[in-house]
């Protein structure tokens, strides 16, 4: 059984939902998420404004600044969450567990990006609604971080600095995927207790600025942190034809080589309901199996499997 560490369901959630849809998760997406073995997931608020979001974000009235889209998502995903009765909202690795003895699919709640976070007072509300872990930025340059796409020696603004040590102090993890290597080099300078990278692959073997250096990694393991791979062809491998699960599978080796195999996880980041040519390596959470096959023939065995399976990034939960 998985926990998938990143899903931008959410994103579903709320587009479908101010179209007039409801029970969006259960009826387009619960059977292919246990078909895939999922029993957990990571669901982030990502209100990003890439050229195709934001066409979708222009189409909904009174929305003009990120702070409303983030507070549109969260009304969609609060009253999404209470139509779903299978899946138990969580912040601890042990109500993960109560939710499973129950029957049920468990989901933690993260932010992806914080543009639409204005001060440190709104940083306390998000951990009082639920929110476990949290990303300064998605790709974009804010008041706290640079992201991924930005400069890449640029780092934390002093509200940055301010922001980490309020969201360790709220019990929020910080998440890293998608900073800069100046803002994710300064978070793990200031950051109490573990750092995670929910949805990042190895820059060793895609040389790509939303991937992980040897380095960075090691620095994620001191920090108490774990690593969860990417599905996105372009995190994979530069060269399509080798866009594959084999070679996902050899990202996951090489984090588990460099950092041991305690710090690798699944954040798989499935795209494909977003649209034609989103699909990863793994076209949707139906094919996680794939994945894992491609794992055993590597020659992880049964017990590590299951640890990046699930069990590496419940620790860090706990």
């Amino acid at each position: 059984m998985v926990f998938d560490a990143h899903a931008d369901l959410f994103y579903d959630v709320t587009r479908r939902r101010l179209a007039g849809e409801t029970h969006v998760l259960e009826r387009r997406h619960l059977d292919r998420l246990r078909q895939g073995g999922i029993e957990g997931i990571a669901l982030a608020y990502w209100y990003g404004t890439g050229s195709e979001d934001e066409a979708f974000w222009k189409e909904i009235p009174n929305i003009s600044t990120a702070s409303d889209r983030l507070r549109v998502m969260q009304d969609c995903a609060r009253a999404e969450l209470a139509e779903c009765p299978w899946l138990t909202a969580v912040r601890t690795a042990q109500e993960a567990e109560e939710a499973k003895a129950a029957g049920k699919m468990y989901a933690f709640l993260c932010i992806e990006g914080m543009e639409g976070v204005q001060n440190l007072e709104e940083i306390d509300l998000l951990a009082e609604s639920g929110v476990r872990t949290a990303m300064l930025t998605w790709n974009e340059e804010n008041q706290f971080a640079a992201g991924a796409k930005q400069d890449p020696e640029k780092g934390l603004t002093e509200l940055g600095r301010q922001a980490v040590r309020r969201l360790g102090d709220r019990g929020v993890l910080l998440d890293v995927s998608h900073l800069s290597d100046g803002s994710l080099r300064d978070v793990l300078k200031i950051a109490q207790g573990p750092v995670i990278a929910s949805h990042s692959n190895c820059r060793a073997l895609c040389d790509v600025r939303r991937n992980l250096t040897d380095d960075q990694l090691r620095a994620i393991r001191d920090a108490g942190g774990v690593v969860g791979i990417n599905v996105t062809n372009t995190f994979v491998h530069e060269d399509p034809a080798k866009q594959t699960a084999e070679m996902l599978a050899l990202h996951a080796a090489h984090i588990a080589d460099v950092i041991g195999v305690e710090r690798v996880g699944c954040g798989f980041d499935f795209c494909e309901f977003m649209g034609p040519g989103n699909e990863g390596v793994l076209k949707d959470c139906t094919c996680i199996p794939d994945f894992f096959a491609c794992l055993e023939r590597l020659g992880m065995n049964a017990r590590e499997r299951q640890m990046v399976a699930a069990e590496n990034f419940l620790r860090v939960l706990a």
